[in-house]
């Protein structure tokens, strides 16, 4: 009897063990998310910073802004350090890191990354390699700008292209737009137009660190759009009433050419733009008037490129993101644009939009991708010179709006062109 009495005892107690095991399993990770939500993982690591760090920092950055700058949330540079919070968990025997990414006011978003890749507070670019412009240089910048405004202004208005319509010139078109909530600066990526330097910026400002970006093998717009959702016009436009818009231009031939290089000459193996450039060759090289110009090559010669371009304008296809115009891609004339750099004089344009924003110690300018150890002028005059003049007028009409509203010229394409051959494509026709 007594033994029985025991088991039972035993059986009690182990089942009270297994319910307390078991409440407490699902308490553990209730608590750590509210230790996290009431900001008190000090408690677990320190990697918060203390008061007077906190303190010092603000002050830094308060005597860094220059005197003819505008209050610092107006351009972005927020009126504390930006801090982010790892917590170490343990999963299945590995440790991660499990960061808190701000995405806006109302919502924050909790993911898992690899260690590596994040960093626990934004590190500030030493003051003494901190790059900036003479006050003199910022005045001509600044004049610069407003022209350039001024000038889209009058072309978007002269050319109709400030009214909305059904095609892709008249609707509005926020796919590439990069929305940074946190620091208060909207991109619109025209690839090909310095869109590698800062698509790293842009990461960098989402969180990722420099190192890691530097040697990941992961594709830089990809990492972007885990930090940074597409937006519909309406969050757009509410974003930009507390953000600096900017785009960058470039003159829309050298861009085509660039393009063209990367995507068609240098297209990685089995790519998309590898068997895109293989199906050109198939379909044009068999053309007299593209034979005669082509060498004995696996990807397309510019004129058969060209004329691929030009038909799938012509049959109103989908135009690749890096071949289409700037203006369809981004449509300036219908969404609001406070900087238009461009690529001529990227050097001073960027440093006086880092110092607008007020990121002159968290970003830098940077160049990736800056061509293939040939001058740019001297690739324009041997591929654009394989072009008759009808071929290139007739690429210029796809393009006519890039070249007005940014303020370039086709003239010294035109000097290099070849004459006109009996047979060449229709013109195309917006």
């Amino acid at each position: 009897m007594k033994l029985s009495k025991s088991l039972a005892n035993c059986r009690a107690i182990r089942r009270y063990l297994l319910i307390f095991t078991a409440v407490s399993l699902l308490l553990l990770p209730l608590s750590l998310v509210y230790l996290v939500w009431n900001e008190q993982l000090q408690k677990i690591r320190g990697f918060e910073q203390s008061p007077q760090q906190q303190s010092q920092q603000q002050h830094s950055q308060q005597q860094q802004q220059a005197p003819h700058q505008q209050p610092a949330q107006q351009h972005g540079q927020l009126p504390y350090p930006v801090v982010r919070y790892p917590v170490l968990l343990l999963n299945k025997n590995k440790n991660k890191d499990l960061t808190v990414v701000a995405t806006g006011k109302t919502k924050n978003k909790w993911r898992y990354v690899d260690k590596d890749s994040n960093q626990t507070l934004l590190p500030l670019i030493p003051e003494y390699a901190v790059q900036t412009l003479t006050p003199q240089e910022m005045l001509q910048v600044e004049q610069r700008m407003d022209q350039r405004r001024e000038r889209l202004r009058d072309k978007c208005s002269a050319y109709g292209l400030d009214v909305l319509g059904h095609d892709s010139w008249h609707t509005p078109n926020t796919w590439e737009f990069l929305v940074n909530k946190k620091y208060h600066i909207i991109w619109c990526n025209v690839f090909k137009a310095a869109s590698s330097s800062w698509m790293f910026n842009f990461n960098v400002l989402a969180g990722y660190s420099p190192a890691y970006l530097r040697k990941t093998k992961k594709i830089l717009l990809n990492l972007a759009r885990e930090r940074y959702p597409r937006v519909t016009l309406d969050e757009l436009r509410e974003a930009q009433n507390y953000s600096l818009t900017f785009i960058i231009a470039r003159d829309p031939f050298e861009r085509l050419l660039s393009a063209y290089r990367d995507k068609m000459v240098f297209a990685l193996p089995y790519s998309f733009h590898d068997k895109l450039g293989r199906s050109i060759v198939r379909n044009y090289r068999k053309k007299p008037s593209l034979a005669a110009r082509a060498a004995n090559t696996k990807f397309p010669s510019f004129p058969e490129f060209v004329h691929w371009l030009l038909d799938q304008v012509k049959r109103g296809s989908f135009i690749d993101m890096h071949f289409v115009a700037a203006t369809s891609f981004c449509t300036p004339c219908l969404i609001r644009f406070d900087m238009i750099l461009k690529f001529e004089s990227l050097a001073e344009d960027q440093l006086y939009l880092i110092e607008k924003t007020g990121l002159k110690r968290v970003i830098a300018p940077v160049w990736r991708n800056m061509g293939k150890g040939r001058k740019t002028h001297e690739l324009q005059q041997q591929f654009y010179a394989q072009l008759t003049r009808q071929e290139m007028l007739e690429l210029y009409e796809y393009y006519k709006y890039d070249f007005e509203l940014f303020d370039y010229d086709i003239q010294e394409y035109l000097q290099v062109a070849r004459p006109d051959e009996a047979e060449s494509p229709a013109a195309g026709t917006k």
